[in-house]
Formats: structure tokens, sequence, C-alpha cells
């Protein structure tokens, strides 16, 4: 079957986030949104089928995950990542960064310090703090036009922290780490007695031919030393279901981290976070090969308008997810004009880069370019007009 990635959504008056909430966010619901990870994509048909035939038996009580689910879970770690997991290494969450606040929960106290590499996704910045962590940050450096993890300061940073939250692929901009990185990371985490959280809900999103490796899988000390959380929300764009899985094979930290779940009662999932996942597992291969080639396409659209139109902006392109991340300092304009321009003059939503590490990270915004291309290049056509003829 061949899908339609230019179909034209309308998705104002559904309470979606990423529309209907930019009233609240941004002040104007006059705007292209092109911010929160969520894609313009209808979302799979086979989905959408799973959850029309539950809603044919009427009565909508409390749900456990079936065998099934599991299954079709284990069997697309092991087609994609080569993780041969068993059931009792994954637990159903309601959610990425509840799990991660959940494991902040279990694995730490107050005062305990987390560690991230900025710029980074803004919950893991906000989640230690406001659990009463500290937080310690390394920045992230850009080389050959992809983020690179400071080793040096990394290696510092890490002294005396409980935890590492390691975004892989990295958001923002889908940099994919690779297996040498990821041994580096887990070595050096495992001799500081540093606990990884890696968060790898974009990996179903790694662009061809480049291929995502698994945090847990480069090593046995990785293996034994982290919780992998994932997930089929942004892959098949279905992030409102609520449908998570922790990966845990080490047996004391996965029997910790389950009690604290089952003992709040906070991973009971619901019916349809089970059904769409399990028809995304089994059914959302050919789905995913198709739209990844269309999410490729588009950053290569992405990067010959900004080499022919806005050379001054500086860009980290997504290697995994759909996801951008533009520097616009070459304008020599302050970052309260960059943000103006975007909103009041290009009328276009994207995430301010402050949001990802602080003032360190003034004049940059991350894009989302998971939408239609001629949504895309509206965006685009709007920002270089806001840029080149004010």
């Amino acid at each position: 079957m061949k899908y339609n990635f230019d179909e034209i959504i309308e998705r104002r008056g559904s309470d979606c986030v990423k529309y209907d909430g930019l009233e609240h966010f941004f002040g104007s619901s006059d705007l292209l949104p092109m911010w929160v990870a969520d894609m313009d994509f209808r979302s799979p048909d086979f989905v959408v089928k799973a959850l029309r035939e539950r809603l044919d038996h009427e009565v909508l009580g409390y749900a456990i995950p079936s065998p099934s689910y599991f299954s079709s879970a284990i069997s697309w770690l092991d087609r994609h990542y080569s993780i041969s997991a068993t059931r009792e290494e994954l637990h159903f969450i309601p959610g990425i960064v509840a799990g991660i606040a959940f494991a902040l929960q279990a694995f730490s106290v107050p005062g305990d310090k987390v560690l991230v590499t900025t710029p980074v996704y803004p919950p893991f910045i906000h989640l230690p703090s406001d659990s009463g962590r500290q937080l310690v940050t390394s920045p992230l450096h850009i080389t050959d036009g992809r983020f690179a993890i400071d080793f040096d300061d990394f290696e510092q940073k890490v002294k005396g922290c409980k935890i590492f939250i390691l975004s892989n692929p990295h958001n923002p901009a889908g940099t994919i780490w690779g297996e040498a990185v990821l041994k580096r990371i887990a070595d050096i985490c495992h001799r500081n007695g540093v606990l990884v959280i890696a968060d790898e809900i974009h990996a179903d999103l790694t662009l061809p031919p480049r291929q995502h490796v698994s945090f847990s899988t480069v090593s046995d000390t990785a293996k034994e030393n982290s919780i992998t959380f994932i997930a089929p929300s942004k892959t098949f764009n279905i992030a409102g279901l609520g449908s998570s899985l922790s990966y845990i094979p080490n047996t004391a930290l996965r029997q910790r981290f389950h009690s604290y779940l089952d003992g709040y009662g906070v991973a009971g999932g619901n019916i349809f976070a089970f059904v769409g996942a399990e028809a995304a597992f089994s059914h959302g291969d050919e789905w995913l090969a198709q739209m990844l080639q269309y999410l490729k396409d588009n950053v290569t659209t992405l990067h010959d308008f900004l080499s022919e139109r806005l050379p001054q902006v500086k860009a980290v392109l997504p290697e995994a997810s759909y996801l951008a991340w533009l520097d616009f300092s070459g304008f020599h304009l302050t970052h309260e004009e960059v943000k103006r321009r975007l909103l009041e003059v290009a009328h276009v939503a994207l995430n301010d880069g402050t949001d990802f590490g602080g003032d360190a990270y003034r004049c940059h915004f991350r894009i989302n370019i998971g939408c239609p291309r001629s949504l895309l290049l509206e965006g685009l056509e709007r920002i270089a007009s806001a840029f080149h003829d004010k």
C-alpha cells in the first residue's frame, strides 16, 4: 500500500497541543505550528482499524495488557535492534516523560545530582530540578554539523552524580551517538556508579541508511547499568494514546523499578494504549519505511532551502527524527528580535532554544519538519521573508 504523506489534515478543533495550544503557549492562534514533537501525518490505518474494532465491543472496563501486546513489542525490538527482550524485562508506562520521573523517584533522593547534556529536551532539565534533585549540565559542541559530547567535561561533571539521562538519538536534532560513543558513556558511568536512563523514543525514526544503536546493546556494562524507554508514540504519531515501555535486563534494577511502578499504581495502562501499540508494532514496518523516506526528503528540502535562501542560519540536521536545530545568530540580532520576527512577522511557532538549556542557546530554535512538504515550504518561505524583508 502506498501512503500519502502530502495530505493536509485539518487539526484545529481536535484539542491537539500543536494547534489548539498555540494561544496558550505563544499568545496567538494565527501561527503555523512547527514546534511540539508530533507529526501532521495521519495516524496509520492499521492502528485506527484496531482501535475501531476494539470499540465494537462496547464495554470499556479495566484492561490488562494481553500476551500478544508484549509479544509484539518483543518482536519489534528483536527485528529492529537485535534486542532479545523477555516479558519480565518489559513494563508498560504511560509515557516516557512519566517514566523518567518515576525512575528519578525510584533510584535517587532529593539532593542527588542528575547529569544531562545540553541542549536537550526540556523535561530532562525540569524533571530533576522540580523533584528536588541537583541538575548538572554538560554542554554539547557542534562538529561537522552534528552534536558531539565533550568527554573531558562529561567525565568531570559525572563525578558525584546518581543518574545520567541519555537522549539516544539526541533531542534536539536527532544526532545518532553510535557504538563507540555509547560504550564510552557506559564505561564512564559504570566507573562512577551512575545509572543511565536511556530515552530512545526517537530510535524508530532513524533516517535511512543510518542505523540506530540501542544503549543496552553496546556492552555488558551498558546492559547491566541502564533503563531503556521505548514507545511507538513518535514513530506512528499516536502520542495521545500514552503508550510506552521500559526495558531493564538487570534483575535488581528491574525489581526495584517495577515494585515502584506497581506500588504506586501508576502503570495500569488503558485499553487503547495496549491495542494501538500492538497494532503499530505488529503491522507498522511498511508504513514506517515509507514515512522515513518522506522525512529524509524533508531534511533534504530543509538543507537546500537554508543553503539557497537562508545561508545565515546554521543547522544541525536530524539523522533521526523530524526535529532540526537552527542557529539564527548569523543575522546579528538579539534573541528577542529573532523571536519577534518568527512570531509576529513570519507567524511561525518554533521551540525557543533557551528552553533546552538556558541563555547559552539564545538565537537558537528547534523546528519540526514532520509535516507535508507543502507546509514545510510555506513555513520556510515565511521565515525567509521575515528576515530578508524587515
